[in-house]
């Protein structure tokens, strides 16, 4: 996963975002690194809110648990949920491709998170991940913006 860092700090607000690979597969990748990296540098032990964007019609943001199998138990329900065969009237791409563009109805292309004292505040358990189904595009912008 490459990253191609843009920034753009204003006052109060600060945004970046970075290209990450997500390959031919669908995907729940963990960013929240990314994203603490990004407060670490931007929000100088300020409270806020960090918004993560994903300007993708394919694509989400989730927040939950990984690595004990919740990320696997969500692609394998919008897989049920939304299965890739030709049932889509958006038919362009790979069989099944409209279904991916379905994906952000489900899970939106953001998330809104509280920064106190310049740490993300997330459960325990949970983590920030971006979910990509559409295989036809294994480059991905992350949009991330703090408001102080």
């Amino acid at each position: 996963m490459a990253d191609n860092i843009h920034s753009h700090p204003t006052g109060l607000f600060q945004t970046a975002t970075f290209e990450i690979t997500t390959g031919s597969r669908e995907v729940a990748l963990d960013i929240t690194d990314r994203c603490a990296a990004f407060l670490t540098d931007r929000a100088a032990g300020r409270d806020g809110l960090l918004n993560v964007f994903v300007p993708h019609a394919t694509a989400g943001i989730a927040v939950l648990e990984t690595g004990s199998g919740s990320d696997d138990d969500l692609l394998a329900s919008l897989r049920e949920l939304l299965p890739a065969d030709d049932r889509w009237r958006h038919r362009h791409g790979s069989p099944g491709h409209g279904r991916d563009h379905v994906i952000p109805g489900l899970v939106a292309p953001h998330a809104t998170l509280p920064v106190i004292g310049g740490q993300l505040t997330l459960g325990v358990w949970q983590s920030v991940v971006l979910v990509d189904t559409n295989g036809d595009n294994p480059r991905r912008t992350v949009r991330l913006s703090f408001l102080g």
